[in-house]
């Protein structure tokens, strides 16, 4: 046995003994067809164990997964033919394969760092956004070795607990192996990509998603991107949210929808019965004007900065109240810290059959009585 068969094996055993974490190879000895890194990571695919393959080119990302037998040889290959150097990342040691310009193999074995140890060790929340996924390079938040870029750490904290959010209500909720998503004002698309790489990879879930946006110039780059990343059922379009026409959705998603626009967005997901509607609601404005000049009893708003926040928090009870009215158990949070942004309410409807509707009317009747409000913009709309 060679010194990379060598390699290969205890590749084999670490993921045998389930101590894998991750396999880098670089220094590519042909440099003339592009192909830069190779990210390899263990995953669960439909119950099945594999060894998911990133090949990192200099103008695209593809990624493989192949069985654990068949990935082995594909290592194997690449290592005798086209790259220099292997990194294995355990939660105790690192294996380095190193081959120098006359073909000498040598590998070192080191104690793991901190912070591998520290990313073993939280696993199963780390592993909802893989730092060497491909469509964080491409949107900026991670760099070609799969490293994080210290200004991206918030968004990158933000995409792993979004990840976790939504995996926990697809699981509650959903059935469906094939899903239909909506996000609409996906913007520049982070938690978009996040979700799609999340459930088509980790999950193994058929996912079509369609991201709206007004802007063009982020239609035009989210699409870009989701071509490089081979992500082939993710799209884009340029469209106002109310003018979108889609019977057909499983999951609404619709996050800092700017004025009304987060109305317009739980409208259609009423109209189409999604079976889970996710909105992290922005732009209170509507309920605000309408009650301006009016006297209110409530010594609370008598200050204009405590009458705004009480009527964001009026505001988005009455959104929660009408899903119920319509078929939904609802349900409000925190999505983020207060640090990161004050914009951090996360709303979530799951279309269910024990819903009072009457109930939820009676209570919209009596706090649109109590703040002399005549109506909250999504009760017109549905």
């Amino acid at each position: 046995m060679n010194s990379i068969e060598e390699f290969v094996e205890k590749v084999r055993e670490t993921i045998n003994s389930n101590r894998f974490t991750k396999l880098t190879l670089s220094k590519p000895r042909y440099k003339s067809n592009g192909l830069q890194n190779i990210f390899i990571r263990a995953i669960d695919l439909k119950g099945d164990q594999k060894l998911s393959f990133n090949y990192r080119h200099l103008t695209k990302d593809l990624t493989k997964n192949f069985e654990i037998k068949d990935g082995l040889e594909e290592l194997e290959s690449h290592l005798t033919e086209k790259f220099k150097h292997a990194t294995l990342l355990t939660g105790q040691a690192t294996w380095q394969l190193m081959i120098n310009k006359k073909g000498k193999v040598t590998i070192i074995e080191s104690e793991a760092s901190t912070s591998t140890k520290s990313t073993t060790h939280n696993k199963e929340k780390q592993k909802r956004a893989p730092l060497d996924a491909p469509y964080l390079f491409e949107l900026g938040i991670t760099t070609s070795n799969g490293e994080l870029i210290p200004k991206m750490a918030d968004k990158y904290r933000q995409i792993n607990k979004y990840l976790e959010i939504m995996d926990h209500q697809i699981e509650a909720n959903i059935k469906k192996k094939k899903l239909k998503l909506v996000d609409m004002g996906s913007g520049k698309g982070y938690l978009t990509f996040a979700l799609y790489d999340f459930l088509q990879r980790e999950k193994g879930l058929d996912v079509t998603i369609t991201g709206i946006e007004l802007r063009q110039e982020l239609v035009d780059f989210c699409n870009q991107k989701a071509e490089k990343c081979g992500f082939e059922q993710l799209q884009f379009i340029n469209q106002r949210i109310e003018e979108f026409e889609e019977e057909n959705i499983d999951i609404l998603i619709a996050l800092h929808a700017c004025d009304t626009a987060t109305d317009d967005a739980l409208a259609k997901a009423i109209t189409a019965k999604s079976a889970l509607i996710v909105c992290a609601p922005c732009c209170h404005k509507q309920v605000r004007q309408q009650v301006k000049g009016k006297t209110q009893e409530n010594p609370l708003l008598k200050y204009g900065i405590f009458q705004e926040r009480h009527f964001e928090m009026v505001t988005d009870t009455i959104r929660a109240l009408l899903l119920e009215q319509h078929g939904y158990q609802s349900k409000v949070f925190e999505f983020v810290s207060n640090e990161h942004t004050r914009k951090n309410i996360m709303l979530i409807g799951a279309r269910s059959k024990q819903t009072n509707e009457q109930a939820a009317k009676e209570k919209i009747d009596a706090l649109k009585k109590e703040y002399h409000i005549d109506f909250q913009y999504l009760e017109q709309l549905i």
